[in-house]
């Protein structure tokens, strides 16, 4: 809790806020791309705090919410199969499919299992030797190199019946995709976890190709307002440039451990990502000497055609370019009770962030 209040202390936070006004003159449209990030702005009212020169916008910084509607339906059609044990994180178990979802099968009989790391994925591949595992990999650099450490794993141990459904994605790409399609972005919030793993080697091309400035941050309200002020004061100077404001975390060199069996499992691979359509180079898949622990390589399986839901504009809000109470369905057709879209279900969804920090009617 100390460790906390430091961050929140309230005369830091006013002072910070002191300075972002006294500094900001001209208008900027900051960008996170962390739904981390995205809870906590959301959370600790961090816009509200801020001069209207200030504007805060949401990325696309949440892997269940990028994540493609086709995705969940064939993890819905490998759990219909009778020789298989789907797990996976508890967030995606709730992501509506084009006629169930995850959840529904479950109570439906089918064995899909909740884990918290892929070791324990591993673990119920060992427990069920007639069964074949399937892990659902989800996420961007934060778990990629766990789940690279499990392939590794099973493939030292001998775990023939484990299998990797991979939906892991890199963030640069779709960073640069939202710059090309010509949103208005003046700054990146660049992301806490991620950084932790990748360094800051991959943001220089922003200050350096595109005069778009990054700060990795942390996560309480005197990390965000921190950053905020860097990129701020970055624009008003005409000094874009990478800046670390997580220090207690984040290490320019990242961690070379993480990246190297991340390097060793992985290669890239083009990905399709919600509202961006498919990005060059902005998945993971295995390379081909683990190949053999590809689910989509190794198991057979009939999808269903998939359909969008109407009316959800999950994809612009995760461009920047529309706020969740645009939506029609948001609160009403649309709550994380009953969610239409992947950007209602996380806790680092955009929608599931308002509806639960912000006053709807």
């Amino acid at each position: 809790m100390k460790y906390m209040d430091e961050y929140r202390d309230r005369g830091l936070v006013d002072h910070l806020v002191q300075r972002i006004r006294d500094v900001s003159k001209v208008p900027v449209r900051l960008m996170e791309v962390c739904g981390g990030h995205t809870m906590s702005i959301q959370k600790f009212g961090i816009p509200s705090l801020l001069p209207e020169t200030v504007e805060l916008v949401s990325g696309p910084g949440c892997p269940v919410c990028v994540t493609g509607r086709q995705f969940i339906d064939k993890a819905i059609a490998y759990s219909r199969l009778k020789d298989i044990i789907i797990t996976t994180f508890g967030d995606l178990i709730r992501v509506p499919g084009s006629t169930s979802s995850l959840e529904k099968e479950k109570a439906s009989g089918a064995d899909i299992r909740i884990v918290y790391s892929v070791l324990d994925a591993l673990q119920v591949a060992m427990e069920n030797p007639d069964k074949k595992v399937i892990f659902l990999g989800i996420g961007f650099e934060t778990t990629s190199p766990g789940s690279a450490a499990g392939i590794k794993r099973a493939s030292e141990m001998h775990i023939p019946n484990f299998f990797l459904y991979s939906s892991h994605k890199v963030m640069p790409p779709a960073m640069k995709a939202l710059i090309h399609e010509g949103i208005a972005i003046s700054g990146f919030i660049a992301p806490g976890h991620v950084s932790t793993i990748t360094g800051t080697a991959m943001y220089e091309e922003f200050p350096q190709r595109y005069g778009v400035g990054c700060v990795v941050s942390g996560f309480e309200p005197a990390d965000l307002l921190q950053s905020v002020l860097m990129l701020v004061q970055q624009v008003e100077n005409r000094k874009p440039g990478v800046e670390i404001q997580y220090k207690r975390a984040v290490r320019p060199e990242g961690n070379p451990k993480a990246l190297q069996v991340l390097d060793e499992i992985f290669e890239p691979q083009d990905d399709w990502w919600r509202g961006l359509g498919v990005l060059p180079g902005s998945g993971l898949r295995l390379r081909p000497a683990f190949q053999h622990f590809d689910a989509e390589n190794e198991i057979a399986v009939r999808v269903e055609e998939t359909r969008d839901e109407k009316g959800c504009i999950c994809g612009d809000i995760l461009k920047g370019l529309k706020q969740p109470d645009e939506c029609k369905l948001f609160a009403k057709a649309c709550t994380p009770s009953d969610p239409a879209g992947a950007c209602m279900v996380s806790n680092e969804g955009t929608c599931h962030a308002w509806y639960r920090y912000h006053r709807h009617g």
